[in-house]
């Protein structure tokens, strides 16, 4: 088997596509060169390499940072890095089995900066050295394996260290950006004078940043992959204080795969004067009191609730760890949601309603070709997104193996999209919450127009609770008050109860596209979804400074 994969290895080399500049075929044939050596001259050591890989990633950025009028920063940079996965063993069980309470045993993967010049020699050596330093670890981890496996009791998962996947062949040229940051310095030194104007602020900037990745995926399989990774984010944040001390603040981020696809700068220059406007009556509005009741969360907010309190519950590799509390393991085919909505992943999906997602990629990050997962159908929970960390009746990956570089690869979300099939508008949506606040006895419920995000616990020592943090919310009076804008409560509560209480969902649909963290690093993803009409919903009050607003005036 290893011989076959050296053939095709060998024989794909000498087929680049002819469209491939010459400094992408060099920095190919560096990485295949260094696989090959690898992947053949090894297989007489005591234990021989069964699979290599190297991703480079091949960075080009640009950023810019405007604050009252003025700029902060500006910058662009190169930088190349590679990182290397070689692993021991066999796909049964090989050096990243885990051997301590961590989420991997052992990793034996190395990450290493490499010349952004062309010169091949210079990209081989430092290819090469760290990849004499991964293979040694990795001995050494896989010698800890066989060791705790034979001390060790039976563990809950017996699924495969790594998954046999068919080998990926695509290319495609770099596509190198001339990114104009002083047109975009121009247009936020001129509106962001709005800071100067309103002296309560005590910040405010509007950034811009570029990043595109190059990367390049070898492996000893016989996957060989080229393809950009760009995005383009425009940011703006205000902030200040409250008189008890709370601090406060907004954002709105804009997210396009082309420059050309941001908004300009009138757009720009109203949205930032929205948000001075409600950040002035967020600054001005009381204090909510802990609640327990119906509530909307808006399309954007339900999404990144989803992100939080679903999402992350149903990466595969979770389920493989003995500290979680793997909610939705015994859930297979059973429901988990209302019988009408559904629950998908789909990272081929570029846009929805002309909205880009920053959840898109063509391969994921173990050369695995993006995939469309369904993770619950009509109710019912049907599958968990995949890496190429087998688990318990799912043996493959599905295209969602995840990573930033320096990282390795776990099942990460990508686009999560809910969809519904019993849609109301959203006037309706809204007195369906009055109603059901008068069911409950209730003087008004709750509207969660933004979150910032959230974070949600899986571990068995703890509650297996969320904290999604909402910085826009009001209350909606069923005596027929305008609606009330408050601050300082977070929403909380533990997954399954919260899901059992959806009635209904708008017609809307809101987009959240942003980055999560976790184990493996930063990732872009997307959370889009309708609102949600929730019969009841916990908050608690929110940690607040105990420092005073600043003594002097803004100058």
């Amino acid at each position: 088997m290893r011989k076959t994969i050296f053939y095709i290895t060998f024989f794909l080399f000498f087929l680049l596509p002819v469209f491939l500049r010459t400094d992408e075929k060099s920095l190919i044939k560096a990485l295949q060169t260094e696989l090959r050596r690898f992947s053949t001259e090894l297989k007489n050591q005591q234990y021989p390499p069964y699979y290599v890989g190297y991703e480079l990633f091949d960075i080009q950025t640009a950023s810019l940072t405007n604050s009252f009028g003025k700029t902060l920063n500006k910058s662009s940079s190169k930088r190349r890095v590679v990182d290397i996965d070689i692993r021991v063993g066999d796909y049964n069980l090989d050096n990243t089995h885990r051997v301590t309470s961590g989420p991997f045993g052992g990793s034996s993967y190395s990450s290493i900066n490499i010349p952004i010049e062309n010169d091949e020699i210079a990209i081989r050596n430092a290819i090469w050295n760290a990849s004499e330093k991964a293979y040694k670890e990795a001995v050494k981890q896989y010698r800890n394996v066989l060791t705790n496996k034979a001390v060790k009791v039976k563990e809950e998962d017996t699924s495969a260290d790594f998954s046999i996947e068919k080998p990926n062949v695509y290319f495609e040229p770099r596509k190198d950006y001339n990114v104009d940051l002083n047109k975009w310095e121009r247009i936020f030194n001129k509106i962001s004078t709005q800071f100067r104007e309103n002296k309560w602020l005590l910040s405010g900037r509007i950034s811009f940043s570029f990043e595109n990745i190059y990367k390049i995926i070898v492996n000893s399989e016989g996957t060989e992959l080229a393809f950009n990774e760009p995005r383009f984010r425009i940011f703006i944040y205000v902030q200040t204080k409250a008189d008890d001390g709370m601090v406060l603040y907004l954002y709105k981020t804009f997210f396009a795969f082309d420059e050309d696809e941001l908004p300009g700068e009138q757009i720009l220059n109203d949205e930032l004067a929205n948000l001075i406007f409600k950040l002035k009556e967020l600054k001005d509005a009381p204090l909510m009191e802990t609640y327990s009741g119906p509530a909307i969360l808006s399309g954007e907010a339900s999404g990144v609730f989803f992100h939080e309190i679903f999402g992350h519950r149903v990466e595969g590799h979770r389920q493989k760890d003995p500290n979680s509390s793997q909610t939705f393991k015994s859930f297979l085919n059973k429901k988990v949601l209302p019988d009408f909505m559904s629950v998908v992943f789909d990272p081929t999906l570029k846009r929805l309603n002309g909205i880009p997602l920053s959840g898109y990629y063509k391969f994921d990050d173990e050369g695995v070709q993006a995939q469309k997962v369904v993770s619950v159908d009509s109710g019912t929970f049907k599958k968990f997104i995949m890496s190429r960390s087998p688990i318990e009746n799912f043996s493959n990956s599905n295209g969602h193996g995840r990573k930033s570089y320096g990282y390795r690869a776990v099942s990460r979300q990508s686009n999560l999209i809910v969809e519904s099939y019993r849609k109301v508008p959203l006037q309706k949506l809204r007195q369906m919450l009055i109603d059901e606040c008068r069911k409950q006895g209730k003087d008004y419920g709750l509207f969660f127009e933004k979150v910032e995000g959230g974070f949600t616990f899986t571990g068995r020592t703890i509650p297996n609770a969320f904290n999604v943090l909402p910085i826009v919310v009001y209350k909606i009076y069923v005596d027929g008050r305008p609606d009330e804008i408050v601050r300082g409560v977070d929403l909380i509560g533990t997954p399954l109860t919260t899901f059992s209480n959806i009635i209904a969902t708008g017609d809307d649909l809101g987009v959240f596209n942003g980055t999560c963290g976790a184990e493996s690093g930063g990732v872009p993803v997307s959370a889009c979804s309708p609102s949600l009409l929730v019969s009841k919903i916990e908050v608690q009050k929110k940690a607040k400074s105990e420092e005073k607003p600043p003594i002097l005036p803004s100058p």
